[in-house]
């Protein structure tokens, strides 16, 4: 059995002393070093040999082994080099050279919008609730139900609602309360969060209004919650955002969900009070609405009104986006035109 050790020795090292590629190396390695391989089968047969040759042949055999082994990776390390270094050369770049110019894309103006207004509100204390918490199909319950919405309230007639026929009272989320619930339901206060998101609504389209559009709505629960406190967070939001020169102005108004509740407006700059079709020849446009959280929202979540308090509020992300760039007209947002969207 030596000498057949030693005839498939040599015969190896002189296919490994003429191997010229990766490829050859490969077929050399799995004739003498696979499973299949004569120098395995016989490691094999060692269980029919005396037990005095048993010793020296298993020696033999992994020596011989090893030996042949480490002439491959020797081989191996030779022909990977030759081959990378060839594949650089040809694949080498001439970084002296002018390079062609390539078009990137920009963060749409809306996009862009809820970034700023985000970071704005994370400087504030406010949190970005967890998108599992905000779908946009929603069911009654938590778009109306326990947001204080009576039953025969007009916005969950079908004017002013998106229902779907998946199912029965499901709906697309006229507001991005629903996160809102969710967050108060899986967690216990304070509670300080905002919710962006896309909403629908069954309204026409027009200058002003479109029935897809973008809230940001946020939510403050913690002991001694007061209106002053939502006051300061809007008005130090309105002054980041548009700046200390922008007036504003606070009307009273009526929301389910929230009591007392009130509209902010903000100067249209797209007339400045001489009339426009964007603010209704008022000069003013409303931004967003709030108030401080109904004692009937919080005990729907389970959260004792006798002892929590808070605030909520929302706004049109679009609306905010004219107002800030001067844009007569929603529906640019939504028609894909370069020559707009390549301004921002």
């Amino acid at each position: 059995m030596e000498n057949t050790i030693e005839k498939i020795k040599q015969e190896a090292l002189k296919e490994i002393e003429n191997i010229n590629s990766l490829k050859t190396l490969d077929e050399v390695k799995n004739k003498y070093l696979s499973r299949n391989s004569e120098l395995n089968n016989l490691k094999k047969s060692l269980k029919d040999l005396p037990n005095d040759k048993k010793p020296v042949i298993g020696s033999l055999l992994n020596k011989v082994s090893a030996e042949l082994n480490s002439l491959i990776e020797q081989k191996f390390s030779v022909f990977y080099e030759k081959e990378l270094n060839e594949k650089l050369l040809k694949e080498k770049i001439d970084i002296t050279k002018d390079a062609s110019y390539i078009p990137l894309g920009n963060v749409h103006p809306l996009t862009k919008t809820v970034n700023e207004i985000v970071e704005i509100f994370n400087l504030l204390g406010f949190s970005l609730i967890e998108s599992e918490l905000s779908p946009e199909v929603e069911v009654e319950k938590f778009n109306f139900d326990l947001l204080n919405f009576p039953i025969e309230h007009p916005a969950k007639d079908m004017q002013d609602t998106f229902y779907c026929k998946s199912a029965k009272n499901v709906v697309l989320r006229s507001q991005t309360s629903n996160a809102q619930v969710r967050q108060m339901i899986s967690s216990k206060p304070p509670i300080k969060i905002i919710s962006p998101g896309r909403v629908y609504r069954n309204e026409s389209v027009s200058a002003r209004k479109n029935n897809l559009f973008h809230q940001i709505e946020g939510l403050y629960v913690d002991k001694n919650v007061t209106m002053a406190q939502l006051k300061g967070v809007l008005n130090e939001f309105i002054r980041l955002y548009f700046g200390s020169s922008r007036p504003t102005r606070y009307r009273s108004s009526f929301f389910p969900f929230t009591e007392p509740s009130v509209e902010i407006d903000v100067q249209c700059i797209m007339c400045k009070g001489k009339g426009c079709p964007v603010c209704s020849n008022t000069g003013w446009l409303e931004i967003l609405g709030a108030g401080m959280v109904d004692p009937n929202v919080l005990e729907a979540v389970d959260i004792d009104p006798n002892v929590y308090s808070g605030f909520a509020f929302g706004m049109g992300v679009e609306r905010l986006t004219m107002l800030k760039y001067a844009i007569d007209d929603i529906r640019l947002f939504f028609n894909n035109d370069e020559r707009f969207l390549k301004q921002f």
